[in-house]
């Protein structure tokens, strides 16, 4: 057989071997429930442009975008249907006791503790992270999910409005001290300091802003402190841990109480705290809907000076297309309460999901959302997924010296890992978040003084918890 001849021989071997691969590849989809968000929209992207399984199957991922405020009863809906329709959600941290005890997510220590790929993957996540994302009961040994965005809050702030020379002025003249301008300057602002921005840059509309007249009424800060679903709650809580209170702790189960500890003088000092600010804010928080999308709306156009918000939304700010301060806007990290050795007390409730696997999917699809995990999670797909505008739980990738450049706001994102707690995971926490969003929005409405509402919390919280047996 002459070269050519044999070369065309192996040439058909080879076309033969392709063709058969091919036959028996099999082309699958991915259903994975997902709140409609940019992070969930750049994962899909990533998806579509770089996912190919190691199967060698034609896997695609099909997201299911749900707007956040109906995304729990939407898929606690289909989860309690019967339906199978999702092989796979994006959840919300405390939905895990819920969901894990009404066998919709599957476990997956069996995965992790028989891959060693895996176990580096977790050892490199950090332990806040994993706490929250993976653990049902909360920091045990039982492993449910995997992060698919870490989120944390921090300070969004207009720069050209902080840094003018002539409001630098008027605040030194005011206050007796700089008005902070840099990042690195923001990061040493505590509580004190934030009162002292919502009152100084009010200004109505044709009052002096910057160097010109505000086109409109402008407002110098804004938090959370909406009713829906935990729109005032994951902001409470932080002023709540930082005053040296507490939740009800899940981890005491059963000798914690809720009594005498959600409504300590601590706690309601923590809340009165909260309240106190609300003044500064865009009269929409008197109507208890100052959520996360209308602080977001607002200061995108250009109406608010200084807001805490979750470092997810950082991508529609910075855009042209969206936001009319994207070229105005700078960030730190999230304020707290100055300690005797004039260090800040940080403390903030953890925000982000973990991906996670239902129970009724097949070996096969198990095998493939569990590749789809590990690839989205490799140090290439998280340093994209950074680079887009969402965040990595790796050490491996937050820590390289690049990674503050991908975007603005990363330089905050190490610093507030220590800082994260989160909110309950027990399968009763929709009745304990509902109850509470309502309480506290009685107090931001001024329906109830912070007192009254602490001590309707912790009873309602006792009374539940003991019946569910988790308070003896």
């Amino acid at each position: 057989m002459t070269g050519v001849k044999r070369n065309l021989a192996l040439a058909g071997v080879a076309a033969v071997a392709l063709a058969g691969g091919a036959a028996h590849a099999k082309d699958i989809v991915l259903k994975m429930a997902v709140p409609d968000w940019p992070p969930t929209r750049i994962m899909q992207d990533l998806a579509n442009e770089k996912y190919k399984a190691p199967s060698g199957n034609n896997v695609k991922l099909e997201a299911d975008f749900i707007p956040w405020p109906n995304y729990y009863e939407r898929l606690a809906a289909s989860l309690t249907s019967g339906e199978k329709k999702y092989q796979m959600a994006v959840s919300d941290s405390q939905w895990l006791g819920a969901f894990v005890e009404g066998g919709y997510y599957m476990k997956i220590n069996q995965f992790i503790d028989n891959d060693p790929e895996w176990q580096e993957i977790f050892n490199d996540l950090h332990p806040n992270l994993v706490a929250a994302y993976s653990t049902y009961p909360h920091k045990s040994e039982n492993y449910y999910g995997f992060p698919q965005m870490p989120d944390v809050l921090i300070v969004y702030y207009r720069s050209d409005v902080f840094c003018h020379e002539d409001e630098q002025k008027a605040y030194m003249e005011k206050y007796g001290k700089k008005l902070p301008c840099t990042g690195e300057e923001m990061d040493d602002v505590d509580w004190d300091q934030v009162r002292s921005f919502g009152e100084f840059f009010m200004r109505k509309k044709g009052e002096m802003l910057a160097g010109a007249p505000a086109d409109d009424d402008f407002f110098g800060i804004a938090y959370q402190a909406g009713k829906a679903y935990d729109f005032n709650i994951m902001q409470v809580n932080a002023f709540i841990w930082q005053h040296g209170a507490d939740i009800w702790d899940e981890t005491k189960a059963p000798q914690g109480q809720a009594e005498g500890v959600v409504n300590s003088p601590e706690a309601v000092k923590a809340l009165e705290h909260y309240l106190s600010l609300l003044q500064y804010m865009p009269p929409v928080v008197k109507t208890g809907t100052m959520d996360i999308f209308k602080q977001d709306e607002l200061f995108r156009e250009g109406k608010i000076a200084y807001m805490i918000q979750w470092i997810g939304f950082g991508e529609s700010t910075i855009s042209p297309a969206t936001s009319k301060v994207h070229d105005k806007v700078a960030f730190a990290q999230h304020p707290g309460l100055r300690g005797a050795d004039g260090k800040i007390i940080r403390w903030a409730n953890i925000g982000g999901q973990p991906f996670v696997l239902t129970t009724w999917n097949s070996d096969e699809i198990t095998q493939e959302s569990l590749a789809f995990c590990k690839w989205w999670l490799s140090p290439e797909i998280q340093t994209e997924f950074a680079k887009r505008g969402g965040q990595s739980g790796r050490r491996s990738v937050y820590e390289r010296p690049d990674y503050v450049t991908f975007r603005p706001w990363n330089r905050t994102w190490a610093p507030a890992l220590d800082w994260q707690k989160d909110v309950w995971h027990v399968p009763d926490f929709f009745e304990l978040l509902v109850q509470s969003q309502e309480e506290y929005d009685k107090a931001i409405t001024g329906q109830q003084d912070a007192k009254t509402t602490m001590d309707n919390i912790a009873a309602f919280q006792q009374r539940l918890l003991t019946e569910a047996g988790l308070i003896e």
